[in-house]
């Protein structure tokens, strides 16, 4: 009866050792997931209970060894909140060591160089992944408050963005996303008013933000954007009004049909540099890194008029004078007439 007792007691601890390797084991092989599978943790959530929520679906097969494991490491209850994603080939400890380790998903926001400020709040409705608190109202609206929800009442929205890609976690609002380009926009200007041209007609860092945004717009080419910022700011600097077809688009807003006539030209307002001499009230888009550094360093050239070359290749033709201009646009137009007439009917 003694030896059937130790018997059996030896075939239990066996069993225990084995269960035991077999757990052990298991924390180093792959994960069930064929595809990218994302899951969240919530905050203050049990680690036994978020390996039970991917035992449920199918992803880990011995959840109670991977508990056990975490446990053993003193590290169950330092898994941080987030979203997370389980790429192919994902063992549960490479899981749980990113668990621990924070490294939440993050999804990305790109705010496109000439974008307005409509367009980005447009774009951030759109994602999914961030949380919208701002309601959809006017553009106008929109512009002339946002910037006091951001702690700068009084300061116009337009322009005030960085354009480029911004990595954040699931779940951050709109606000947060602002300020962070806000601030990235802040330390680009604040560097390039810095380290400015001190010849150039800009009285602050503001001016330049507003020359920049034109820059932005008229641009085709990135290696245009030094010339056509010293040709605007040559025609600044001589008091010539800077007739800048974007700033009246600007100024007729949601109006707006894909056409300049005449009568927008002569039609006078605080956008509308055919009429007005200087600089607009504000930007008229979000202009990226590079239109303010031309802005700030612009080529210097004796050019005050340009128009899109017959290359169709985003470039222009740059003139001195009006007659060597004239030239220009009428080869343009000639060229988009012979287009036209190639079209087939």
């Amino acid at each position: 009866m003694k030896r059937l007792a130790i018997s059996v007691v030896l075939l239990l601890a066996a069993g225990a050792g084995a269960l035991f390797w077999r757990g052990l084991a298991s924390l180093d092989q792959p994960l069930n997931v064929s595809a990218p599978l994302r899951f969240k943790v919530g905050a203050g959530a049990p680690f036994a209970r978020v390996a039970a929520g991917l035992a449920a679906r199918g992803v880990i097969a011995q959840p109670r060894a991977w508990v056990l494991y975490a446990r053993w490491k003193g590290v169950a209850a330092a898994i941080k909140a987030g979203e997370y994603e389980v790429e192919p080939g994902a063992t549960p400890r490479s899981l749980l060591d990113k668990m621990v380790s924070g490294q939440v998903l993050l999804h990305s926001l790109t705010i496109v160089d000439g974008w307005r400020v409509q367009d980005l709040l447009a774009a951030m409705r759109r994602n999914p992944d961030i949380l919208v608190t701002l309601s959809e109202q006017a553009p106008s609206v929109v512009t002339a408050t946002l910037m006091e929800k951001l702690g700068f009442p009084g300061l116009n929205a337009e322009g005030q963005f960085l354009p480029e890609t911004y990595r954040f976690e699931g779940g951050t609002s709109d606000l947060e996303l602002l300020r962070r380009a806000h601030l990235a926009l802040t330390q680009v200007l604040d560097a390039a008013w810095a380290g400015r041209d001190p010849t150039l007609p800009l009285h602050s860092a503001q001016d330049l933000l507003i020359m920049a945004s034109i820059v932005e717009k008229e641009s085709g080419l990135p290696e245009e954007l030094p010339k056509i910022a010293g040709l605007y700011l040559h025609r600044l600097s001589i008091g010539m009004r800077l007739q800048a077809d974007p700033t009246v688009i600007y100024g007729i807003g949601e109006a707006y049909d894909g056409n300049v006539r005449t009568v927008d030209l002569r039609t006078d307002g605080p956008y509308n540099s055919y009429t007005r001499v200087g600089l607009p009230p504000t930007p008229i888009a979000l202009p990226g890194a590079a239109a303010i550094a031309a802005t700030t360093r612009p080529e210097k050239t004796e050019a005050l008029y340009f128009v899109a070359s017959v290359k169709g290749d985003g470039s222009h033709v740059f003139s001195a004078t009006l007659e060597e201009h004239n030239i220009a646009v009428a080869q343009y137009v000639a060229r988009q007439r012979q287009k036209a007439a190639e079209v087939p009917r």
